[in-house]
């Protein structure tokens, strides 16, 4: 026997004697119907293929009774189409009917706030109203009117009230779909109506039943649980290890015989992770639930275009827009996106002003596709009918090459009908908008839709992904499931709505008493599974404890279910240590060497083959909050503006130059796009900062006599196979002539001492030295800082000798690099605490001893 046939609704269907395939044949015989005028009404759309099976299967020769829900039998009764202003269940056109009815109703401004709610709450009323004819709606809406007044007093009340009346007026005067069912014509052609009641009553189904009277049969589909039936109870440590026990309970079912298996859907995300897991194993499944079109690729892709021309667009989405664009050219968009975090510019428009007045050649490379890029977001910017946004958001898609992505794509073509995109003009009606609001009515579009793939016409799926209260009426041969914690599975559900006890009583809506029979229903209909597996985690993936549901708990004081063994098995693997990586980069000698590139040879071989010759380096983020690195770079270049200001004009007043330092934070802010909430933790340290920098310079002037010559120049000197390049902050010439290499620093003054103490082991300057052919320079470190020792200068000694060295080790080096030496993972000191490239060398899994 297959397991899904000791399912207790196998028999509820199957059974020779008691069967519902048996009871309607014997009722189709008894009142000598025709079997193609009486309609079965099923709970949901998922179960009337089940039924029509089952019926070919078991049922009377001949013709088969009509299994329907009531949408689909108003949609075999006649075609609808939803005039100007009906409800249509459609996100897209009922947002703009409710921003219509707001307008219409003194909400004009408010319209774009207030549609989601008025939406919300129209389709709560809906299903009330359609289960009303046409003629007798108005009494109805009389009825109800009294009972939805929220009340007064209060801005809150007041506008929920008028959003409450908004909303009964619309469902009142709605036509819909299922009207149809409600006329004459359509009801004389039911000799018998039979009823498989649900867990929930139907407004429309109650009504037809009314209608059709003495013509109606009501028949259960809930059985009581059966004896025999196996529950195991799967504590999970956390929201991974949950997933991980749910997917091998799915491959424990399979490999033992018991198929197909019902895969509970209480937590969409848990469910996409056990589900993932599962196709990597060969799984066939079927989702039942879909997905959120917002969660899809088609649709990041759109949004990321519309957030992308937003006026106070960031450089994170702009690139997130620019790299799905395949008709744009690659490499200039990787150039710009290397010099957007280069400079650190999160805010696009604060880039697209820096790099206009730059005048740097990085920044004039990159000036053209910056100029093209803004040119395409400027098709964005104004406002304009919503026609006319449907226009725009294809031509943009198109420029970038995303539309032909999009309509060769399944859910790409779903995110496309959902939006209209594809729409004649005037198909969709809606007011002027701005992008904002343009892009706010996408996103809930695309949030409210959903997209189910269809299995194919032979694919007979091993595991079915469904909501809970779709397990009513279907055998499955087990049943796995997980999130049945006191978030995802209540024992009362929380009631949908702000409607108070009393409005739900006086309008029909089920109560919460309603919704909690029907969950507990739906729960005793799991565990009637021949197999049933129930999880939940202990915490949450924040650490926060995690209760089971007080459904688990009744379990386990009726000692109904017991704690499973972990149904993952474990493997025995040989432990195989990494063995140090020693490559050779003889293939890879740089032709051009900076002092960090130089620094990381030094201080581990492996390291600088890696980062500089791989060019294996991770990206810096945009996005991200203001730290000390952030200030330094704003710092730098804050004192490279005022020293280039004050060389053109000299003075020695106090007051002038710090007008001139002011003047130099105010561009420096404005270059690196800082806004004044985003500098704020370095305000108040800034006065101390510049004060105290301004009275070493008045020193630096005086006691060193050295005057400042250049900011931020660009060397390069040739050595050998290689060039040194590399960019030094200032560059000063004492009253002797000789140049005066100094390199700015915001860290401790004692890191700073602790650089010059050996003059073999500094890197930097003695390579800053390099890139002078002058045997007689000097070189120093300026700490600056704002606490008690203020700004000091730290000099190198030794420099020139340091700078013999480095060269000689540079040569050295750089040819046994090129014979083919070993670049080895040193794997020592504090360097690898913070090194980016520890995944790479496995550091972590090296063999012991090594």
């Amino acid at each position: 026997m297959n397991p899904s046939e000791r399912h207790p609704a196998h028999a509820l269907w199957c059974d020779p004697a008691e069967g519902l395939v048996a009871r309607i044949s014997r009722l189709l015989a008894e009142r000598r119907l025709h079997a193609a005028r009486t309609v079965v009404v099923v709970p949901y759309g998922q179960l009337i293929q089940t039924a029509r099976a089952l019926w070919a299967a078991h049922g009377a020769p001949g013709f088969a009774p009509r299994f329907e829900t009531t949408r689909n039998w108003a949609r075999s009764a006649g075609g609808f189409a939803p005039g100007a202003d009906d409800i249509a269940f459609d996100t897209a056109r009922d947002l703009l009917t409710a921003q219509s009815l707001l307008g219409r109703a003194g909400f004009a401004a408010s319209r774009i706030a207030l549609a989601g709610r008025l939406v919300e709450i129209a389709l709560q009323l809906a299903p009330l109203a359609a289960a009303e004819r046409p003629h007798e709606r108005a009494d109805w809406a009389l009825q109800a009117r009294g009972v939805i007044e929220a009340g007064k007093g209060s801005e809150w009340f007041d506008i929920e009230s008028a959003l409450n009346g908004i909303a009964l007026a619309w469902a009142t005067n709605s036509g819909y779909a299922t009207d149809v069912l409600l006329t004459d014509p359509v009801l004389a052609q039911v000799d018998q109506l039979i009823v498989l009641d649900g867990l929930q009553s139907d407004p429309l189904t109650r009504k037809l039943c009314a209608l059709l009277d003495d013509r109606v049969v009501h028949l259960q589909l809930a059985t009581l649980q059966a004896p025999g039936c196996t529950v195991a109870l799967h504590p999970a440590a956390d929201p991974e290890d949950e997933a991980e026990r749910a997917a091998a309970c799915v491959l424990r079912h399979l490999a033992e015989g018991r198929a197909p298996v019902a895969l509970v859907a209480t937590d969409r995300a848990l469910t996409r992770r056990i589900s993932a897991q599962l196709v990597a194993q060969g799984v066939s499944l079927h989702d039942e639930t879909g997905w959120k079109l917002s969660t899809t690729r088609a649709a990041a892709t759109l949004m990321s275009a519309l957030r992308a021309c937003a006026h106070d667009a960031s450089s994170d989405q702009v690139l997130d827009w620019l790299k799905s664009a395949s008709a744009l050219d690659g490499l200039a968009i990787r150039m710009l996106e290397a010099r957007l975090r280069d400079r650190g510019m999160r805010d696009w428009h604060g880039w697209c002003a820096f790099v206009a007045a730059s005048g740097k050649q990085q920044d004039l490379d990159v000036l053209p596709f910056t100029n093209d890029v803004e040119t395409l977001r400027a098709t964005l910017l104004r406002a304009r009918p919503l026609g006319d946004w449907l226009q725009a958001t294809r031509a943009l898609l198109e420029a970038g090459g995303q539309w032909a992505a999009l309509a060769g794509d399944v859910v790409g073509i779903e995110v496309i009908a959902a939006l209209y995109l594809d729409a004649e003009d005037g198909e969709l009606r809606g007011t002027r908008c701005t992008l904002a609001e343009f892009t706010a009515w996408a996103r809930d579009v695309l949030e409210a839709a959903s997209f189910v793939l269809a299995p194919g016409p032979d694919e007979a799926a091993q595991v079915v992904v469904l909501p809970l209260h779709q397990l009513l009426g279907r055998a499955f041969a087990a049943v796995v499931m997980p999130g049945c914690d006191d978030q995802r599975l209540p024992a009362s559900p929380e009631p949908p709505g702000e409607w108070s006890p009393a409005q739900r009583a006086a309008l029909s809506l089920p109560s919460r008493e309603a919704l909690e029979a029907a969950q507990r229903a739906a729960w005793a209909t799991a565990l009637q599974a021949p197999c049933c597996d129930v999880l939940w985690r202990e915490a949450d993936a924040s650490g926060e404890p995690v209760r089971p549901s007080p459904l688990v708990q009744l379990l386990h004081l009726d000692h109904a279910a017991a704690e499973a063994i972990d149904p993952r098995l474990p493997v025995q693997i040989a432990a195989r240590p990494t063995p140090r990586p020693q490559p050779r980069g003889n293939a890879l000698v740089p032709a051009t060497l900076s002092s960090t590139a130089y620094e990381d040879l030094r201080r581990c071989p492996y390291r600088f083959f890696a980062l500089r010759q791989l060019g294996l380096r991770s990206s810096d983020e945009l996005d991200t909050e203001v730290d000390k690195r952030d200030f330094g770079n704003w710092l730098h270049a804050v004192l490279g503006h005022f020293h280039v200001a004050l060389k053109e004009a000299p003075t020695t007043d106090l007051h002038a130059r710090r007008a001139m330092m002011a003047a130099a934070q105010e561009r420096a802010t404005r270059e690196f796009g800082l806004s004044e909430a985003e500098f704020l933790p370095f305000a108040a340290a800034w006065p101390a900062v510049r004060d105290s920098y301004l009275d070493w310079l008045a020193g630096h002037e005086v006691g060193e006599g050295a005057v400042f010559v250049e900011s931020e120049p660009w060397k390069e000197v040739a050595l050998g196979r290689v060039k040194l390049v590399g960019r030094l902050d200032r560059v000063d010439a004492t009253p002797d002539g000789r140049a005066f290499v100094i390199d700015y620093k915001t860290e401790s003054a004692d890191k700073t001492r602790e650089r010059v103490k050996d003059p073999t082991e500094d890197t930097q300057l003695a390579f800053y030295a390099a890139l002078f052919p002058d045997d007689s320079l000097r070189a120093a470190y300026v700490n600056v800082g704002e606490k008690a020792s203020g700004t000091r200068t730290v000099e190198q000694p030794d420099v020139v000798a340091a700078r013999d060295a480095l060269v000689a080790g540079v040569m050295d080096d750089l040819a046994r690099i090129a014979d083919g030496a070993a670049l080895p993972a040193l794997g020592e000191g504090s360097v690898c605490e913070h090194c980016t490239a520890r995944g790479l060398c496995r550091k972590d899994f090296w063999e012991l001893g090594e």
